[in-house]
């Protein structure tokens, strides 16, 4: 396969980068560089090629003006010659773009051999790219790093943002995948443009480096922040962003100044971009930097307070380094973080973080397990967290050990494999794949019962691809339908015909045209359900805190429970209100509330309903407490060697085969016994 990634802005190079030169210069440069090397290393690809702007600024980089910059043996960056060879921001990039995109074509038509697929970067390149497939028919896929829905809630209207949002919503109408990095992102930002189809949008983590740094680059780093501080073995609270608002640096500045406990036990270090003055640069660059300085001389920050103005990658990943050595934090302070590639480069590293709960960080956060979530818009909440990650020993430890044994869960090769099976699908047209109706079915967990073993889900993915005509595959899970589809994917299972979602409130069909939502199930959970209801019946229950907004779904509301037994408190209170809602606690910390008509249980029942199909000829698979109704409902059903001890009461039940084995080698144990079982009831029947 041969992939062209398009992308318009900033100073695209090969490494080193010189972050925030310009306003455009920033992390979705690593995201491109990151993702097509590891893509390069795939040996499925034989070419990962980037196309972007030729420009010719001195100030900026010869190298920009050289059509062709090498950056392995199967990559290259392609810069196109539209003309105009001066480097445009932004705002003026949409005057190049018609020219552009009419040398982009003409430079494909003279190669050798077109690419398989485009992966076009922010809405401009996805406009370049509906261009290309219009002439040269070839697919793309959409990434959007910053959409302008959260900043259209924040800011007054205006004509260049409407346009912006039209734009993206075009972008979003066009490609043939989209591609983004958070559940945020997928979940809520996303789906709120008119023309989003949650089928199309997937969800791929991207990568990160390992956090090795050599002793020499330590040095380095020191030398960088020694004149700005009196005691450079504080504690070090790090911050990297570039200089513009959305990025909220000088609120941080007023934040760490206006504490007199913080400015005489930590240091404050930034990294706010490159800059050889304060009069370079473009307009907002300069005045943040302004409103920077302002900040450090008006809280007297002088010796605690460093702001270097160069600084290469290597400074960059020796500054974490140095930051958790001084047992001390990164804190990104965003307004807005579509991601937040810098999170998962303090994990690498083993920092602990405080992070904006806008956006990406949340999503990171919360899988990293690495530190806090603060309110961007409030000084006092920025403090408290910042002094608490310093007070709090044992937070502290926690933070930076999760952060060193999550982080392997998030890296290129990963992404890459992702990538290449949407692509792959995209470019074969699998959805026109046939779905003919199943004689039998699996329909299993995902988490803790496909996942956690490779072998053993390398081995049940084999034999469901072998028996696909013979036997279907389904999942109920507790995640979402976007995190389904990114695990079911990372574990290399097979795309399911049916996936019930969200703790069985959701129903989605795989067909011809892709996913579909069950409308019917959907329709039939609504009557008499209020989910508003059921928050406010629960509200002050001790014990309950409500999961995040992304976790509550149309039928389900989700809480963190701190105690078992809260439980049995949550079912009075509903049934004491006449609420008819079903209560789930799994894992003995998370609890659902649903319509009394949902569960994994009723969905596979209304799955089975659809297909015609007896529920005897359905394996049921699972090891938590969401999985309980399933499995004690279903007439073959297989718990895993790994189930939690919440499902000890199932576990005797006689049509419920528990497995010698863990995980997705579990319930392929468990399916072929039941397989086996069930040959001699099938002769009767067809003697019958």
């Amino acid at each position: 396969m041969q992939i062209l990634a398009i992308a318009l802005g900033g100073c695209l190079r090969a490494p080193p980068v010189r972050y925030g030169l310009t306003e455009d210069t920033g992390g979705h440069i690593a995201y491109i560089l990151g993702a097509m090397a590891a893509l390069a290393r795939d040996p499925r690809v034989e070419r990962a090629d980037i196309a972007t702007r030729l420009f010719d600024d001195p100030a900026l980089g010869r190298i920009h003006a050289q059509p062709r910059e090498t950056l392995s043996a199967k990559s290259d960056i392609i810069r196109i010659d539209s003309g105009d060879r001066r480097y445009l921001a932004k705002e003026r990039l949409a005057r190049d773009r018609a020219a552009f995109t009419r040398a982009l074509i003409e430079h494909l038509r003279g190669a050798d051999r077109l690419p398989d697929i485009i992966h076009a970067h922010f809405a401009d390149a996805a406009d370049v790219a509906r261009q290309v497939r219009d002439e040269l028919g070839i697919p793309f896929i959409y990434t959007a790093h910053s959409l302008a829905h959260d900043k259209a809630q924040m800011m007054e209207s205006s004509p260049a943002l409407a346009a912006r949002l039209r734009e993206e919503d075009r972008a979003i109408a066009a490609a043939d995948a989209i591609i983004a990095s958070s559940r945020d992102e997928c979940e809520r930002q996303l789906p709120a443009y008119p023309s989003a189809r949650f089928d199309r949008i997937h969800r791929l983590r991207p990568g990160v480096e390992a956090g090795n740094v050599p002793a020499g680059d330590l040095q380095r780093a020191e030398k960088l922040i020694e004149p700005f501080l009196r005691d450079p073995g504080r504690p070090m609270i790090l911050a990297i962003a570039r200089p513009v608002r959305k990025k909220n640096l000088v609120r941080l500045v007023e934040a760490f100044g206006s504490s007199p406990e913080l400015s005489s036990r930590a240091n404050l270090v930034i990294l706010p971009g490159l800059r050889t003055g304060m009069k370079q640069g473009e307009e907002e660059q300069r005045d943040v930097l302004l409103d920077l300085v302002d900040a450090i001389d008006r809280h007297d920050l002088h010796g605690v307070a460093a702001w270097p103005s160069r600084h290469d990658n290597r400074h960059v990943a020796a500054m974490y380094a140095l930051a958790r050595r001084s047992r001390g934090m990164f804190f990104n302070p965003a307004l807005i973080e579509p991601y937040g590639l810098t999170l998962i480069e303090a994990a690498s590293h083993g920092l602990p973080v405080v992070a904006t709960c806008n956006g990406g960080p949340s999503d990171i956060v919360a899988e990293l397990e690495h530190g806090l979530l603060v309110n961007p818009l409030d000084p006092a909440d920025m403090q408290q967290a910042m002094l608490r990650m310093l007070d709090d020993e044992v937070l502290w430890q926690r933070c930076s050990s999760n952060a060193l044994t999550n982080i392997g869960g998030m890296n290129w090769t990963d992404y890459a494999n992702g990538f290449l099976s949407i692509a792959q699908d995209i470019a074969a047209g699998a959805a026109s794949e046939r779905m003919p109706r199943p004689a039998r079915m699996l329909i299993s967990d995902i988490d803790n019962t496909l996942t956690g073993c490779r072998t053993g889900a390398r081995r049940l993915s084999a034999f469901l691809s072998r028996k696909r005509a013979q036997v279907g595959f389904g999942v109920a899970t507790g995640r979402s339908f976007v995190e389904a589809r990114r695990l079911l994917r990372e574990w290399d299972m097979p795309v399911p015909r049916v996936l019930i979602a969200s703790v069985g409130s959701e129903i989605y069909w795989r067909t011809k045209r892709g996913f579909v939502l069950d409308r019917d199930y959907a329709a039939a959970l609504d009557d008499g359900w209020n989910a508003q209801a059921v928050l406010a019946a629960l509200a002050d229950i001790p014990g309950l805190v409500p999961q995040a907004a992304i976790e509550q779904r149309r039928f389900k509301c989700s809480f963190f429970a701190d105690d078992p037994g809260v439980l049995a408190k949550v079912r009075s209170r509903l049934d004491a209100l006449g609420i008819e809602a079903k209560a789930i606690l799994s894992h003995d910390r998370l609890l659902d509330i649903l319509p009394a008509r949902a569960g994994k249980h009723a969905a596979l029942a209304h799955v089975a309903a659809a297909l015609g199909l007896p529920q005897g000829s359905i394996v049921a698979a699972g090891d938590s407490g969401n999985d309980v109704d399933m499995l004690a409902g279903s007439e073959r059903a297989v718990l895993v060697a790994n189930h939690h001890e919440e499902l000890r009461g199932v576990a005797g039940l006689t049509h419920v085969y528990t497995s010698r084995r863990s995980h997705a080698a579990g319930v392929l144990e468990g399916l072929l016994w039941h397989e086996r079982r069930s040959r001699p009831r099938e002769a009767a029947d067809v003697a019958a």
